[in-house]
């Protein structure tokens, strides 16, 4: 009876098969985070009401611990905010996913956001949107975001340093508009970058307190319509808005 003889290439490429099945068996097995998303989406976010399939689909995918401090990662898929940095912080999942389900995105769309922060709203609205525009004030926070993004792939975002208040002509006009910091009025250069029919959301009302949660949606006729969606509390938004208070 003959005997087959495996080549040792043939033998190193089996074994290297075999341990890398092992490892992704081990990690979707045994992976903290990856459980700790999974809870996040189905008690924060779709327990809270959230149904767009593509911003649970989104913020399933997002290593959101990776956006914060290492010594904060285990806390990274709590349902509350966490500090980023210079009195920043990262939104709770919860509001950054009403947020980015009240756009009604749409896969061809360009979005402005104001407020970079960490970095992960962005790649929310980057994993559903065509094009991501966002601009951040504090330019140690806007350029480690713009390392994280690059570092993770997001080629559809650019990250700018600079006053959100002036938005980013250049691009304009913009499908839709997120502030992500507390104003007490919105800035006349956002609504004028946005598209007739668009939508521009932020947390809108006393910069030191609570805010309400307000959908604007920009008609042909070049007037607004206003919805409130609820309480909130944000950072305050610094720079040319602090003049106009």
């Amino acid at each position: 009876m003959r005997t087959f003889k495996a080549s040792p290439l043939i033998y190193s490429i089996t074994v290297l098969c075999l341990v890398f099945l092992i490892n992704i068996d081990f990690l979707n097995a045994f992976d903290p985070f990856e459980s700790k998303r999974k809870i996040m989406i189905e008690r924060d976010i779709k327990g809270r009401g959230v149904k767009d399939i593509r911003v649970l689909n989104a913020m399933a995918r997002i290593p959101r611990h990776l956006f914060v401090d290492e010594n904060l990662r285990d806390r990274a898929y709590a349902d509350h905010p966490l500090p980023i940095g210079e009195g920043q912080t990262i939104s709770q999942p919860y509001v950054v996913a009403l947020m980015t389900e009240a756009l009604k995105l749409k896969s061809t769309d360009r979005v402005l956001e104001i407020g970079t922060g960490s970095g992960y709203q962005a790649a929310v609205l980057a994993e559903i949107a065509k094009e991501v525009y966002t601009i951040e004030i504090r330019k140690s926070l806007a350029d480690r975001a713009n390392q994280r993004l690059t570092k993770l792939g997001y080629n559809n975002i650019k990250v700018k340093h600079s006053d959100g208040y002036f938005g980013w002509e250049e691009y304009a006009p913009f499908d839709a508009i997120m502030i992500t910091a507390a104003a007490n009025h919105i800035p006349p250069p956002l609504l004028k970058q946005l598209k007739e029919g668009g939508r521009l959301i932020l947390p809108l009302g006393s910069t030191f307190y609570y805010q309400t949660l307000t959908l604007v949606t920009k008609k042909k006729d070049g007037t607004i319509k206003v919805e409130q969606m609820g309480p909130v509390a944000f950072v305050p938004m610094i720079g040319e808005i602090e003049k106009k208070r």
